[in-house]
């Protein structure tokens, strides 16, 4: 059986989306060539962050801790994780554990497995792959600024992505959280899209509850998005 690069496996809550606030055991994969410069889970590739232990699992030690944590979705992160081949720890997870896997991805890269629900944030620093946008449950648009939103969401319309196909969710980049202009920007696209477009204003509510941490196995956050002071 073969391994993967795990950076942190962790019980915990899924704290953004359509699925939020649901009992989730989350596996975040190591890597990640996009490199956002406000990364919030930057250990997973950023040189000055890099942890000194870097497991490799296989699928069957992986669905034993999920179904251990009692969770009844997995979430795979990263990092990236759709660099790496997922297809082994998927179907292991679903047909041998009957659990439901969701992936978090920029859709920057082909998916390799099968997943019961596709969260795709798209990165200005690599764009989605057209065949992505359209797996896509929901797609949650990282605002670092006023103008991020129209920015993204035209990337998104160029790439395919058809009005009410799906949830649009607008998160405040988290250094910038009590950035009155990113909120403003996203309460006004929220309140105005009327029927045109299922926009909806996001947040990260794990961040609030500190419920990440609770698990030992959680690695701390790195401040690679700016001023430490500013949540991270």
């Amino acid at each position: 059986m073969k391994t993967l690069p795990i950076h942190e496996v962790f019980h915990t809550f899924q704290g953004e989306g359509v699925h939020m606030g649901k009992n989730a055991f989350f596996i975040r994969t190591f890597g990640c060539p996009v490199h956002c410069p406000w990364c919030d889970s930057a250990g997973t590739w950023h040189p000055d962050y890099l942890p000194k232990d870097i497991a490799r699992m296989t699928a069957d030690a992986l669905l034993s801790e999920a179904l251990a944590s009692g969770a009844s979705i997995v979430v795979i992160t990263g990092g990236e994780p759709a660099v790496h081949d997922l297809t082994e720890l998927t179907d292991t997870l679903r047909e041998a554990g009957g659990l439901r896997v969701h992936l978090e991805t920029s859709g920057a890269f082909p998916l390799k497995g099968t997943f019961d629900w596709i969260t795709l944030s798209p990165k200005r620093w690599k764009m989605p792959l057209e065949e992505n946008v359209a797996k896509a449950d929901e797609f949650k648009i990282i605002v670092e600024s006023g103008i991020g939103i129209d920015f993204y969401y035209n990337a998104l319309k160029k790439l395919g992505h058809r009005e009410q196909s799906c949830p649009i969710w607008l998160h405040p980049e988290w250094s910038q959280h009590t950035n009155l202009e990113v909120l403003s920007a996203i309460s006004d696209v929220v309140k105005t899209s009327g029927q045109v477009e299922d926009f909806r204003a996001g947040w990260q509510l794990h961040k609030l509850y500190f419920v990440d941490s609770k698990d030992s196995r959680s690695r701390a956050l790195v401040p690679l998005g700016g001023d430490p002071r500013k949540g991270f």
